[in-house]
């Protein structure tokens, strides 16, 4: 070939190659820049055992919401304190990349106590990382308050995106002293992928001993109320503030007093706007009574513009401090398509017809006359350990699933591991005693099935007729 052609030809491809990034590129952006349809809000649910993971509850009004993946957690910490509180969803201004970051703290079963929490906690976050929203990285830990001297935790984080620096504003609360004060503060770093980021460094200190925790800022581009960005900060009250620049100056814009909010009553503000119209939303959690609770306003200018709102719903379930994210069409579709909500079944036993499976002090067995109703109702969802098989998680105990252990079965929570999807995963073939009905076959214990002797439930070999009727089940609802 010759050098002129092999120029031609290298030019050729390069142009191709700028034609294609280009085009993934605008793709991206393109979808980013799509109308939002509706609402990603994450967020955990408590300090009970499967409580401080990640939850995700879906809205189309951003009002009404309804839990996805059946009310169970849909990320699991397993490193550091192995439990996440308040996390928040971050996306990348082209909608390529989305990260969560988390409190590193699991009071659940911890035995410790909130002061020992704040002063002998973790300095990490935890951090998770998608190009998609529905496909997750594992979890990893970013020691951003570790260079605060005397640093006892890293509270709240959230992130937004900075246009004039082209990186992330991180921030958190930390508990530490300063001038001869303990308490906690508002730290942030300047990150560009949430690996490596820079010295921390303080963001809002109040006056005195006065604390500050569960800050987070809304970005409202036409610059309503005469600010680009609000925070609300719960410090003593629920404070909002005002700035043009994510890093300030702020001005304080009031706070919630007048209705009753303050800093003892409700915590962990997250914003929104409205999809369909120039409004805010500002969600409050009643933390010790009713949960998560709306405020709306139109003008951002003052605290007195906001109302409460009585037509909403949070879901079944109790929500906990997280954040919420606007969705388009496209980021939709991936949610609900990835964690959907199947309906509620039963386990009919063949041989004692009016016997389901149900599960008692997270004992398995079949009873006639389940109340409450619900502790005989499962879902059956993918398989935790395989295609092309089942589990059965619990509708009172979202997260929970039936499991054998030394071949007895058990109701419980989902740990993470691999041992835990295999014994919590089945095969579900034609009846053994009627191939009308169905039977559950052992995806670890292949020559095993699902099985109830004395009423108990357990994972047996079947050899006789008797064995084959107990382990024959209608699912029915």
């Amino acid at each position: 070939m010759s050098r002129a052609l092999t120029r031609v030809s290298a030019l050729v491809a390069t142009v191709a190659l700028l034609f294609t990034s280009w085009s993934v590129t605008t793709a991206r952006r393109a979808e980013a820049l799509e109308p939002f349809t509706g609402y990603l809000m994450a967020h955990f649910t408590g300090e009970h055992p499967i409580g401080e993971q990640v939850y995700f509850t879906h809205s189309r009004d951003g009002l009404h919401w309804t839990e996805l993946n059946n009310g169970a957690p849909v990320l699991l910490s397993t490193v550091g304190e192995r439990g996440v509180r308040d996390p928040a969803l971050v996306r990348s201004p082209a909608g390529d990349r989305y990260w969560i970051i988390a409190t590193d703290l699991r009071m659940s079963g911890s035995g410790r106590s909130w002061h020992d929490a704040a002063n002998n906690g973790s300095t990490s976050l935890v951090v998770w990382e998608s190009t998609d929203l529905v496909t997750w990285s594992a979890p990893r830990l970013l020691d951003v308050a570790g260079g605060i001297p005397g640093a006892g935790n890293a509270w709240a984080p959230e992130a937004i995106h900075d246009p004039v620096s082209g990186d992330y504003v991180a921030y958190w609360a930390t508990n530490s002293t300063l001038n001869g004060i303990r308490k906690q503060r508002i730290h942030y770093v300047r990150t560009k992928d949430f690996r490596t980021f820079t010295a921390p460094q303080v963001y809002i200190d109040r006056p005195g001993t006065q604390h500050i925790i569960d800050t987070q800022i809304v970005e409202s581009p036409t610059g309503v109320g005469g600010y680009r960005y609000h925070r609300a900060s719960k410090d003593g009250q629920i404070t909002v503030e005002g700035s043009n620049s994510i890093l300030g100056p702020w001005t304080t814009i009031g706070n919630l007093s007048h209705l009753g909010l303050t800093g003892r009553e409700v915590e962990g503000p997250m914003w929104t706007r409205f999809n369909d119209r120039a409004e805010w939303a500002l969600w409050l959690d009643n933390a010790g009574g009713t949960g998560y609770l709306p405020l709306a306003s139109t003008d951002l200018s003052s605290t007195q513009n906001f109302r409460r709102l009585s037509d909403y719903s949070v879901g079944t379930a109790r929500k906990r401090h997280g954040s919420i994210l606007n969705l388009t069409a496209a980021e939709e579709s991936r949610v609900l398509a990835r964690w959907p909500n199947t309906p509620a079944k039963r386990l009919q036993s063949y041989n004692f017809p009016d016997r389901y499976v149900r599960h008692a002090n997270f004992d398995v067995r079949i009873d006639p006359n389940v109340s409450p109703a619900q502790d005989a109702q499962f879902r059956l969802v993918p398989g935790l350990a395989g295609t092309g098989t089942v589990s059965f998680q619990s509708v009172n105990y979202p997260g929970y699933y039936l499991r054998h252990r030394n071949y007895d079965f058990v109701l419980a929570p989902d740990d993470g591991t691999a041992q835990f999807k295999a014994d919590t995963t089945f095969r579900q073939v034609a009846g053994l005693a009627d191939p009308t009905w169905s039977s559950f076959q052992s995806y670890n214990h292949p020559d095993h099935y699902l099985r109830h002797y004395a009423y108990q439930l357990r994972l047996d070999p079947i050899t006789t007729a008797t064995a084959r009727g107990d382990a024959t089940f209608r699912v029915t609802t």
